[in-house]
């Protein structure tokens, strides 16, 4: 009986979906590992600044702008589809591990970084369309968001896992290898049990007119450009705010910065609270338009970005207010992944929905070249500079409300494709 109450509460999906979810969780435990410590390893280990650091993350950014236009016309390719991509993705993404792991000097470390952000680029508009592929409308939400919970579950075990190597063993070049082996996985995954799910049709246009298309669509360039303000938000809680807690607040009245364990726990709740709020949030937002659901993302983000700022502020108990700040931006995030891949698939036409995630995906590109190279930038500078920074940021957010009204506005004056 509770086995039937439990099953009765998942949402109902083709076995393919809950696959590729499996896939991902496994991916992303090996992301987990890498993802919040290798800016603390290459600063505070291996000796390069803060600045070039977040130049070699940045740089992915670069190359993730080439992968992610490739991504998506590999992904309505009648050649490539959805699988190979996704296959090509995974190898690369695991070579750039290896790099990664030997890794000693900037040239490396950037080489190894704009790999990653190639494989990265290839990845995303192939697996959205697949999930975008095997489900209705009244689905797709529940779906980006189960896909997005298993990206949050394996983040937040491959984050305690390896905040444990780190505290036992001090082995940072360890987690690149696990990150590598992680990506082995989820190509076998994909390899042997999804099959490809693009469908070609006669009137699929040619890869250069789909790009036309998808360009002229004034609905899909302002839903880009507010993507901007989201994804660089989240790469500055990754890449910013990490070193930002180890370097610059005070975690007592004597003591400066919090330690590696403290900021492991800190961001292992993040992750957790994230995977345990997407469903609750994708539900109960499931009753707003999309555009509407990216304005309480957008609040949500704004409140963050004011707690971090006064856990740099304080003197004494500085763990309150950063805990209260990563579990805003859990929700923040929890309301922005679902809405914004949903918003993508109602706009695009369905032979070209891998054209349209790739643009889609073009903003974390640019959102995570911006992120990591102005918070390098500021940490760089003085701690007065870096404290400002989260109230700048914060204050953004109200120019991401009036992007977002305008494309509510047109949304609604213009029916879906």
């Amino acid at each position: 009986m509770i086995k039937d109450k439990l099953f009765s509460w998942l949402p109902h999906f083709r076995r393919e979906i809950w696959i590729l979810a499996a896939g991902r969780l496994l991916s992303h435990i090996g992301s987990g590992f890498t993802l919040f410590y290798a800016p603390i390893f290459f600063v505070n280990v291996v000796g390069l600044s803060a600045q070039s650091v977040g130049i070699a993350i940045g740089s992915a950014s670069i190359s993730g702008i080439v992968g992610r236009f490739l991504g998506g016309m590999f992904a309505d390719s009648t050649f490539w589809g959805r699988k190979r991509t996704l296959l090509l993705a995974a190898a690369i993404s695991a070579w750039a591990d290896v790099m990664l792991a030997l890794s000693g000097n900037f040239p490396s470390l950037l080489f190894g970084n704009l790999l990653m952000g190639l494989g990265m680029g290839l990845y995303w508009p192939a697996t959205e369309a697949i999930v975008a592929d095997l489900t209705n409308s009244e689905q797709r939400k529940e779906a980006f968001a189960i896909t997005r919970l298993a990206d949050s579950i394996g983040l937040g075990i491959g984050v305690i896992l390896g905040g444990t190597l780190i505290a036992t063993a001090a082995n940072y070049r360890a987690l690149f290898v696990i990150d590598g082996i992680s990506f082995l996985v989820f190509f076998g995954v994909i390899y042997f049990a999804i099959a490809e799910t693009h469908q070609s049709q006669s009137r699929n246009p040619k890869a250069g007119q789909g790009w036309l298309v998808a360009l002229r669509d004034r609905r899909l360039l302002v839903f880009a450009l507010a993507n901007i303000f989201f994804t660089t938000y989240l790469s500055q809680i990754q890449t910013t705010l990490p070193l930002y807690f180890r370097n610059f607040v005070h975690a007592s009245s004597t003591e400066s910065g919090f330690s590696a364990n403290v900021i492991s726990i800190l961001f292992t709740w993040h992750v957790v609270f994230t995977a345990i709020a997407q469903l609750p949030v994708a539900r109960f937002l499931k009753y707003f338009r999309n555009t509407h659901a990216l304005v309480v993302s957008i609040l949500l983000w704004g409140v963050g970005f004011i707690l971090v700022w006064v856990t740099g502020s304080v003197n004494n108990l500085a763990i309150i207010p950063a805990i209260s700040a990563l579990s805003v931006f859990a929700l923040a995030t929890v309301a922005f992944t679902p809405a914004s891949s949903a918003l993508v698939v109602e706009i695009a036409p369905d032979s070209l929905r891998g054209i349209y995630f790739s643009i889609s995906s073009q903003c974390w590109a640019i959102g995570y070249f911006i992120g990591p190279t102005l918070g390098g930038w500021v940490l760089d500078r003085s701690a007065d500079l870096a404290d400002a920074f989260w109230l700048a940021a914060a204050a953004t957010i109200l120019l991401g409300i009036l992007t977002l009204q305008y494309l509510d506005r047109i949304c609604r004056s213009r029916p879906s494709s």
